[in-house]
Protein backbone atom coordinates (compact mmCIF):
# COMPACT_ATOMS: atom_id res chain seq x y z
CA UNK A 1 0.00 0.00 0.00
CA UNK A 2 2.41 2.55 1.19
CA UNK A 3 4.82 1.53 -2.15
CA UNK A 4 2.15 2.44 -4.46
CA UNK A 5 1.52 5.91 -2.78
CA UNK A 6 4.89 6.18 -2.86
CA UNK A 7 4.67 6.01 -6.78
CA UNK A 8 1.51 8.15 -7.03
CA UNK A 9 3.32 10.57 -5.10
CA UNK A 10 5.93 10.66 -7.11
CA UNK A 11 4.13 10.51 -10.32
CA UNK A 12 2.15 13.55 -9.41
CA UNK A 13 5.40 15.31 -8.66
CA UNK A 14 6.46 14.84 -11.87
CA UNK A 15 3.74 15.33 -13.86
CA UNK A 16 3.44 18.61 -12.05
CA UNK A 17 0.15 17.99 -9.68
CA UNK A 18 1.77 18.51 -6.27
CA UNK A 19 4.16 20.44 -5.57
CA UNK A 20 7.75 19.42 -4.42
CA UNK A 21 7.10 20.96 -0.59
CA UNK A 22 3.81 19.46 -0.49
CA UNK A 23 5.81 16.22 -1.30
CA UNK A 24 7.96 16.63 1.13
CA UNK A 25 5.22 17.23 3.99
CA UNK A 26 3.73 13.15 2.53
CA UNK A 27 7.36 12.16 2.90
CA UNK A 28 8.27 13.78 6.17
CA UNK A 29 6.14 10.89 8.44
CA UNK A 30 7.66 8.45 6.07
CA UNK A 31 10.54 7.09 8.73
CA UNK A 32 8.02 7.41 11.82
CA UNK A 33 5.06 9.76 13.11
CA UNK A 34 6.14 11.02 16.28
CA UNK A 35 2.98 11.33 18.57
CA UNK A 36 5.08 12.45 21.37
CA UNK A 37 4.05 8.92 23.72
CA UNK A 38 4.26 6.43 20.57
CA UNK A 39 6.26 7.19 17.60
CA UNK A 40 4.44 4.87 14.78
CA UNK A 41 6.61 3.17 12.22
CA UNK A 42 4.96 3.63 8.79
CA UNK A 43 7.96 3.07 7.08
CA UNK A 44 8.04 -0.49 8.05
CA UNK A 45 5.39 -1.42 5.39
CA UNK A 46 7.98 -0.09 2.59
CA UNK A 47 10.75 -1.85 4.41
CA UNK A 48 9.68 -5.37 5.10
CA UNK A 49 6.88 -5.76 2.97
CA UNK A 50 4.19 -6.46 6.39
CA UNK A 51 2.71 -3.30 8.24
CA UNK A 52 3.55 -2.23 12.11
CA UNK A 53 1.15 -4.14 14.49
CA UNK A 54 -0.13 -2.12 17.52
CA UNK A 55 0.37 -4.67 20.85
CA UNK A 56 -2.39 -2.68 22.46
CA UNK A 57 -1.66 -4.34 26.08
CA UNK A 58 -0.85 -1.71 28.59
CA UNK A 59 -1.67 1.24 25.87
CA UNK A 60 -4.69 3.95 27.59
CA UNK A 61 -7.17 4.19 25.46
CA UNK A 62 -6.31 7.74 24.55
CA UNK A 63 -2.92 6.50 23.16
CA UNK A 64 -4.41 3.76 21.04
CA UNK A 65 -7.03 6.53 19.67
CA UNK A 66 -3.84 8.26 18.33
CA UNK A 67 -2.56 5.38 16.97
CA UNK A 68 -5.16 3.91 15.23
CA UNK A 69 -5.97 7.46 13.88
CA UNK A 70 -2.56 7.20 12.71
CA UNK A 71 -2.72 4.98 10.32
CA UNK A 72 -6.31 5.93 9.37
CA UNK A 73 -5.73 9.58 8.49
CA UNK A 74 -2.70 7.98 5.71
CA UNK A 75 -5.79 5.41 4.74
CA UNK A 76 -3.76 2.34 6.29
CA UNK A 77 -4.82 -0.70 7.30
CA UNK A 78 -4.15 -1.40 11.11
CA UNK A 79 -4.16 -4.62 13.63
CA UNK A 80 -4.53 -4.03 17.55
CA UNK A 81 -4.14 -7.01 19.34
CA UNK A 82 -4.08 -8.18 23.00
CA UNK A 83 -6.62 -5.43 23.90
CA UNK A 84 -9.60 -6.24 25.95
CA UNK A 85 -13.92 -6.26 25.18
CA UNK A 86 -14.35 -2.75 26.53
CA UNK A 87 -11.27 -1.42 24.67
CA UNK A 88 -12.19 -2.46 21.22
CA UNK A 89 -16.05 -1.82 21.48
CA UNK A 90 -14.40 1.91 22.25
CA UNK A 91 -12.10 1.18 19.07
CA UNK A 92 -14.88 -0.07 17.00
CA UNK A 93 -17.05 3.29 18.08
CA UNK A 94 -14.53 5.54 17.12
CA UNK A 95 -13.32 4.00 13.88
CA UNK A 96 -16.43 2.11 12.89
CA UNK A 97 -14.92 0.46 9.80
CA UNK A 98 -13.28 -1.52 11.80
CA UNK A 99 -14.03 -4.59 13.57
CA UNK A 100 -13.42 -5.88 16.98
CA UNK A 101 -12.82 -9.62 17.55
CA UNK A 102 -13.39 -10.90 21.20
CA UNK A 103 -12.33 -14.18 20.56
CA UNK A 104 -9.06 -13.19 19.22
CA UNK A 105 -8.96 -9.67 21.43
CA UNK A 106 -8.10 -7.84 18.35
CA UNK A 107 -9.08 -4.58 16.48
CA UNK A 108 -8.39 -4.03 12.61
CA UNK A 109 -9.40 -2.56 10.01
CA UNK A 110 -8.95 -3.67 6.54
CA UNK A 111 -9.94 -3.06 2.88
CA UNK A 112 -10.95 -6.20 1.02
CA UNK A 113 -8.56 -7.10 -1.22
CA UNK A 114 -7.62 -10.77 -2.82
CA UNK A 115 -4.99 -13.09 -0.72
CA UNK A 116 -1.31 -12.39 -1.75
CA UNK A 117 0.32 -15.70 -0.46
CA UNK A 118 1.50 -18.91 -2.15
CA UNK A 119 -0.65 -21.22 -0.81
CA UNK A 120 -3.41 -21.55 2.62
CA UNK A 121 -2.03 -21.03 6.31
CA UNK A 122 -4.07 -23.66 8.32
CA UNK A 123 -4.50 -22.74 12.18
CA UNK A 124 -4.73 -25.55 14.53
CA UNK A 125 -5.68 -25.66 17.85
CA UNK A 126 -5.01 -28.75 20.41
CA UNK A 127 -8.56 -27.92 22.66
CA UNK A 128 -11.34 -24.95 22.75
CA UNK A 129 -9.07 -23.88 25.38
CA UNK A 130 -6.16 -22.88 23.24
CA UNK A 131 -8.87 -21.08 21.04
CA UNK A 132 -8.00 -17.76 21.71
CA UNK A 133 -4.19 -17.85 20.63
CA UNK A 134 -5.53 -19.92 17.41
CA UNK A 135 -7.97 -17.09 16.54
CA UNK A 136 -5.47 -14.43 17.32
CA UNK A 137 -3.00 -16.32 14.85
CA UNK A 138 -5.83 -16.24 12.75
CA UNK A 139 -6.79 -12.95 12.33
CA UNK A 140 -3.18 -11.87 11.70
CA UNK A 141 -3.11 -14.00 8.72
CA UNK A 142 -6.16 -13.05 7.35
CA UNK A 143 -5.32 -8.96 7.83
CA UNK A 144 -1.62 -9.58 6.64
CA UNK A 145 -3.29 -11.39 3.14
CA UNK A 146 -3.11 -15.17 3.42
CA UNK A 147 -5.57 -17.64 2.39
CA UNK A 148 -6.49 -18.91 5.91
CA UNK A 149 -8.45 -21.97 7.15
CA UNK A 150 -8.79 -23.66 10.59
CA UNK A 151 -9.04 -26.44 12.19
CA UNK A 152 -10.01 -26.38 16.29
CA UNK A 153 -10.35 -28.86 19.00
CA UNK A 154 -8.36 -31.76 17.39
CA UNK A 155 -5.72 -32.20 20.31
CA UNK A 156 -3.90 -36.01 21.29
CA UNK A 157 -7.75 -36.61 23.83
CA UNK A 158 -9.15 -37.94 20.87
CA UNK A 159 -6.65 -37.94 18.25
CA UNK A 160 -8.99 -39.28 15.67
CA UNK A 161 -10.55 -35.84 15.31
CA UNK A 162 -7.05 -34.95 13.63
CA UNK A 163 -6.37 -37.67 11.57
CA UNK A 164 -10.17 -37.38 10.13
CA UNK A 165 -9.25 -34.30 8.71
CA UNK A 166 -6.08 -34.84 6.93
CA UNK A 167 -7.09 -33.76 3.41
CA UNK A 168 -7.28 -30.35 5.10
CA UNK A 169 -3.84 -30.77 6.87
CA UNK A 170 -2.44 -31.75 3.09
CA UNK A 171 -3.36 -28.84 1.68
CA UNK A 172 -2.02 -26.22 3.84
CA UNK A 173 1.39 -24.32 2.74
CA UNK A 174 1.79 -23.51 6.52
CA UNK A 175 0.42 -24.70 9.64
CA UNK A 176 0.30 -22.76 12.83
CA UNK A 177 -0.54 -25.27 16.07
CA UNK A 178 -1.66 -24.06 19.05
CA UNK A 179 -1.47 -26.12 22.30
CA UNK A 180 -1.45 -26.06 25.63
CA UNK A 181 -0.98 -28.80 28.55
CA UNK A 182 1.58 -31.16 27.47
CA UNK A 183 2.46 -29.29 23.70
CA UNK A 184 2.20 -32.62 21.90
CA UNK A 185 -0.27 -31.82 19.05
CA UNK A 186 2.76 -29.83 16.96
CA UNK A 187 4.55 -32.81 16.69
CA UNK A 188 2.28 -35.10 15.50
CA UNK A 189 1.16 -32.89 13.00
CA UNK A 190 4.68 -32.31 11.81
CA UNK A 191 5.00 -36.33 11.45
CA UNK A 192 2.84 -36.74 9.00
CA UNK A 193 2.76 -33.13 6.50
CA UNK A 194 5.61 -31.92 4.47
CA UNK A 195 5.38 -28.91 5.13
CA UNK A 196 6.45 -26.08 7.94
CA UNK A 197 4.45 -26.27 11.09
CA UNK A 198 4.59 -23.45 13.42
CA UNK A 199 4.05 -24.72 17.03
CA UNK A 200 2.57 -22.14 19.53
CA UNK A 201 2.35 -23.06 23.25
CA UNK A 202 -0.65 -21.71 25.51
CA UNK A 203 -0.93 -20.92 28.71
CA UNK A 204 -3.80 -23.79 29.42
CA UNK A 205 -3.28 -26.22 31.48
CA UNK A 206 -2.98 -27.14 35.44
CA UNK A 207 -0.45 -26.14 37.73
CA UNK A 208 2.30 -28.74 36.18
CA UNK A 209 1.76 -26.78 32.75
CA UNK A 210 3.46 -23.52 34.93
CA UNK A 211 1.24 -21.53 32.50
CA UNK A 212 2.59 -22.79 29.01
CA UNK A 213 6.13 -23.75 29.88
CA UNK A 214 5.55 -27.14 30.03
CA UNK A 215 4.12 -26.78 26.45
CA UNK A 216 6.60 -24.69 25.48
CA UNK A 217 10.13 -27.32 26.58
CA UNK A 218 8.16 -30.17 25.06
CA UNK A 219 7.74 -28.60 22.02
CA UNK A 220 11.48 -27.05 21.52
CA UNK A 221 12.43 -30.83 22.58
CA UNK A 222 10.19 -31.79 19.31
CA UNK A 223 11.69 -35.36 17.81
CA UNK A 224 9.56 -33.89 14.62
CA UNK A 225 11.13 -30.33 12.96
CA UNK A 226 8.89 -27.57 14.39
CA UNK A 227 9.68 -23.89 15.07
CA UNK A 228 8.48 -22.72 18.12
CA UNK A 229 7.16 -18.83 19.31
CA UNK A 230 6.81 -17.99 22.43
CA UNK A 231 3.83 -18.81 24.93
CA UNK A 232 0.21 -17.29 23.67
CA UNK A 233 2.34 -15.37 20.64
CA UNK A 234 -0.29 -16.36 17.80
CA UNK A 235 0.58 -13.06 16.22
CA UNK A 236 4.18 -13.87 16.17
CA UNK A 237 3.11 -17.39 14.33
CA UNK A 238 0.89 -15.54 11.65
CA UNK A 239 3.21 -12.86 11.06
CA UNK A 240 6.54 -15.80 10.41
CA UNK A 241 4.16 -18.10 8.17
CA UNK A 242 3.25 -14.90 6.27
CA UNK A 243 6.82 -14.38 5.42
CA UNK A 244 7.36 -18.09 4.83
CA UNK A 245 3.93 -17.95 2.77
CA UNK A 246 5.71 -14.83 0.56
CA UNK A 247 8.67 -17.25 -0.47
Amino acid sequence: MIDEKVMELLSAVKDGRVSVEDAYEHFRDMPFEDLEHTRVDHHRLLRKGLPEVVFGEGKTLSQLYDIVGSFRQKDLDVLVTRIDAATGEALAGRFPEGTYSTEARCFFVRRERPAEGKGMVLVVSAGTSDSKVAEEAYVTSVFLGNETEKLYDVGVAGIHRLFQNLPTLKRARIIIVAAGMEGALPSIVAGIVGVPVIAVPTSVGYGASFSGLTALLAMLNSCSTVAVFNIDNGFGAAYFATLINSL
